[in-house]
Parts: structure tokens; sequence; C-alpha cells
């Protein structure tokens, strides 16, 4: 509730819901006044929680299933009225919850989807998340979009603007530390720091010499003195050292844990020369 959600979705698992020890929830969620929608394990937590019933089947679904929809419900707007879905249960509902009607079967399945609008609940047996599902994508879009309101404006670039900002606040007049391995995890953290704090941020590349043909070089280009990244960069050549450590060593997870602990050792030492920082990535 702190979230202030559009919209809540209960995913699926292996469980039965009736079982003791299972995974549950309160009734509260369901009185949030936000949409819910309970997928296959979902669902059927939604309907036993709310005073439905949920049985064993006898005879279990799975893989694709020709799935017959109500399409006056707003969760199969634009579906096919028969349309392939992909089931995974052995478990179904047998008894729909006060205030649910059923919106979707199955020739094995009497309730494949069911629907509570006045509350914003909505369960679905099937997995509208996988690719099996010929119009899964519609199904989730219809609740995201056209239940929960959500309006769809987010992209990579907001996400680049957020995380930027959200550096500055944090940071503010600090210095920051940062590994750089070259690697794609350390290399955008450090290019968002980099436009969040400028030359706040000092990077250290550790060469052990183990990395692709002249890959060390390229990191060189891209974040030293002669790239487009406004920071201070740091490339220890330690190939010799690393050498040393790993010379007759063939098991391969023993030379994992020597890699990992001579790195540290050296970026620790580099570290110790810059001085007092404020944040390490």
């Amino acid at each position: 509730k702190a979230m202030n959600p559009k919209g809540i979705i209960l995913t699926g698992g292996p469980a039965s819901c009736y079982e003791p020890g299972a995974a549950t929830c309160s009734e509260d969620l369901f009185n949030l006044g936000v949409p819910v929608l309970g997928l296959c394990y979902g669902a059927q937590l939604m309907t036993h929680v709310l005073g439905g019933k949920v049985e064993r089947a006898a005879v279990r679904e799975y893989g694709k299933t020709e799935v017959k929809v109500d399409r006056s419900s707003k969760l199969f707007s634009d579906v096919s009225e028969n349309t392939i879905c992909w089931m995974s249960h052995f478990d179904y509902i047998s008894k729909l919850a006060p205030g649910f009607r059923a919106v979707a079967i199955t020739a094995n399945c009497p309730v494949a989807a069911a629907e509570c609008v006045e509350r914003g609940l909505y369960a679905i047996q099937f997995h509208p998340e996988v690719l099996h599902t010929v119009e899964g994508s519609k199904m989730l879009y219809n609740f995201v979009r056209n239940i929960c309101g959500c309006c769809g404006d987010w992209k990579m670039d907001s996400f680049v603007e957020e995380s930027i900002k959200a550096i500055r606040e944090k940071v503010g007049n600090g210095k920051v530390l940062c590994a750089l391995s070259g690697g794609v995890d350390s290399s955008v953290a450090a290019v968002l720091l980099s436009k969040a704090v400028g030359e706040q941020l000092t990077c250290v590349f550790v060469d052990h010499g183990l990395l692709r043909k002249n890959e060390g070089d390229e990191v060189e280009a891209v974040f030293g003195s002669n790239g487009n990244y406004d920071l201070h960069f740091i490339r220890v050549n330690a190939q010799e050292r690393f050498y040393s450590k790993l010379a007759g060593v063939s098991e391969p997870e023993h030379k994992r844990k020597i890699i990992g602990e001579e790195f540290i050792r050296v970026f620790e030492e580099e570290a110790k020369k810059i001085g007092a920082v404020d944040f390490l990535v």
C-alpha cells in the first residue's frame, strides 16, 4: 500500500494453496482498491482466500490448450473467442468466490478465468506471460493499460534520467570510487556516475592480463583521458603479479578464487593511494 501501486499481479507457483505452509496473503490485499490479477497459483490463491473452492483435478492440464473466452470482459478485449493458451496445473477452481463470474473455459477446466469487476479482481488459470499463449501479451496489456490505467510512457531514457538524478541526490559533493573491470555492469555504472557527478568519480581499472587481446587498451580508450567521459581514470598494469600467483595452478575454481582475491588486494592498494572516498561502487 505504501508503494501506491496502480495494480498488483500474483504470479504462479507449484504449490497447492490449500496445503499447510503454502504461500498465502491476507484478504486485505484484495481490499486496497487497486486491480489485482492472479495467474495460475495466484488465481487459485485469490479464490481460496476470498471464499471460493480449489480442488485437485482428475485430469492435469499441461501444454497448449484451446480456451474459449468471454470477449465482453475487459481482460479479453481484442482477443479471439477461441485462443490457444498454455496450461500447467493439477488444481482447479471448482467453486467461484462470491461476486465472481467465469469468463473463460476449456474442455477440462470450468473456470479458466474469472472476474469480479466491481472490486477490480481478475483470475486467470493459464499462463498469459509465456510465448505459448498466443494472445497473452494482449491480455496483460488489457490488464495493465485498460484496467489499471497505466499510461505506458516509460522509456529507457527515463530510467537513465531518473538514475542520474538519484545518484546526484545521494552523492551530493562526495567522492566516488568505482572498481571498473570493463564488463557490462561496471561500465554502465561508471557511465551513469560520470554523467551524474563527473570528476567526483575515480575509476580504477585493474588489468590482470587475463582479458581478451587488446581489451585493456579498449577500456582505457573509452574511459581514459582521451575518452568521452568526465572522470578520473587509473589503469593498474598488474599482469605479472597475477601471473605469479597463478603459476602452477590448473584447477579452475582455485584459479577463480586467486584472481578474485588478488583483484581485491590490488584495488585496496590503489584506494589507499587515492585517500578518503565517500562511496564505493
